[in-house]
């Protein structure tokens, strides 16, 4: 009867033992992962921040259609300056033009320059076949989100940060586009492949997403349509150059990049994915030329003398834009809060833009807070 008394408090005192070493054990354990952590987290913190580092973000393309060189290099080099993982750069400029160290001073269009570029005329089809090519070669980088269309004498005005927070905070184009109802820019030949209802007219100064910007690259039904029907009207002066027009006043005086990448995503049924204004301002002039034919035909030139800080302001303050063929007044808004409708500006001259960069009105990155802080609402 001792026996059997003696056994359950033998079993009873092993628990307690087994009890303690594994308590025990708990402790050390505890304890050595506090000491481990102590000794790694430095490590670990200072992986955690090297891979937050080499982390690849979206990437905006500047795609630069150029006559030669870039006059306004360095005032983009400014605008680009510390932001190198985001953003890309491509230029075309006529055959055969090399972008080193003795055409530009900037580092960012160091051998931007496509290699297959064509030789380009205002108003031909050469143009919107330029702006394909930009485009192939920008989508070959998995990175670039997005596609700005910048001519030679366009500059940035606003820092870097606040354009690209604009311009990735949407998930849409910026294309300006309209319903064209002046008689004479649509040919009725591209009837019925593009009917005159998809018929669009706008800027060709456009951001693209990089949906749209492969539905233009792989477009093979509404370009070749440009190419065939859609030309600018012959100007006498040229008369002697090609086949005089039989009767002048009838011809149609088409444009292509007025209306290609906006006719061709109405066309594909996208106009419901774009934001229908440019992200760019141009002046037009109306009453520069004594021919009526020619007038508001190329934006206004700001030269030296009317680059100041009240103009850029007054671009700034621009919130809305009125479409008066379609009755429609967009107001310009940024992640749903009303924002400046233009980013970029042109035609400036060189003078005149690296007079504003002097001035530190334009896009550097210094006062990056004071524009961000300015739209906030």
């Amino acid at each position: 009867m001792s026996a059997m008394k003696r056994k359950p408090v033998q079993q009873k005192s092993q628990i307690r033992w087994k009890r303690k070493v594994l308590a025990a054990l708990l402790v050390l354990l505890c304890f050595a992962s506090l000491v481990l952590m102590e000794t790694q987290y430095p490590q670990v913190v200072s992986l955690s921040s090297l891979r937050h580092r080499f982390i690849v973000k979206p990437k905006i393309a500047f795609l630069f259609i150029a006559r030669n060189r870039l006059p306004l290099d360095m005032v983009w080099d400014a605008f680009f300056k510390g932001e190198e993982n985001r953003f890309s750069v491509y230029v075309h400029s006529r055959p055969g033009f090399l972008l080193n160290k003795g055409t530009t001073r900037s580092a960012c269009f160091l051998n931007r320059q496509v290699n297959d570029s064509i030789q380009v005329d205002w108003g031909e089809a050469t143009m919107i076949e330029a702006e394909r090519i930009l485009l192939r070669h920008a989508l070959t980088d998995p990175y670039n989100e997005r596609f700005v269309f910048v001519s030679d004498s366009c500059i940035p005005i606003y820092n870097f940060s606040y354009t690209y927070d604009y311009i990735m905070s949407t998930s849409t184009s910026f294309v300006d586009s309209f319903a064209d109802t002046k008689e004479g820019r649509y040919n009725p030949k591209m009837d019925p492949v593009i009917p005159v209802y998809n018929w669009r007219k706008g800027s060709q100064w456009v951001v693209l997403t990089r949906k749209h910007a492969g539905v233009v690259v792989n477009d093979t039904t509404v370009f070749p349509m440009f190419q065939q029907h859609c030309k600018r009207k012959s100007l006498p002066e040229f008369w002697r150059d090609r086949p005089f027009p039989a009767d002048p006043a009838k011809e149609h005086n088409c444009i292509p990049d007025e209306h290609y990448v906006q006719t061709l995503l109405a066309q594909e049924g996208f106009e419901g994915e774009i934001t229908r204004r440019s992200l760019t301002y141009s002046a037009w002039d109306l009453s520069a030329s004594k021919d009526r034919e020619r007038r508001g035909w190329h934006p206004v030139t700001y030269k030296f003398s009317d680059a100041t800080p009240v103009l850029i302001k007054s671009i700034k303050d621009i919130d809305n834009i009125n479409y008066e063929t379609e009755n429609r007044r967009e107001w310009c808004s940024s992640k749903g809060k009303p924002a400046p409708c233009f980013l970029f500006a042109r035609k400036f001259t060189r003078p005149a833009a690296l007079h504003l960069l002097n001035l530190s009105v334009l896009g550097a990155r210094r006062g990056a807070k004071s524009e961000t802080q300015q739209y906030k609402g």
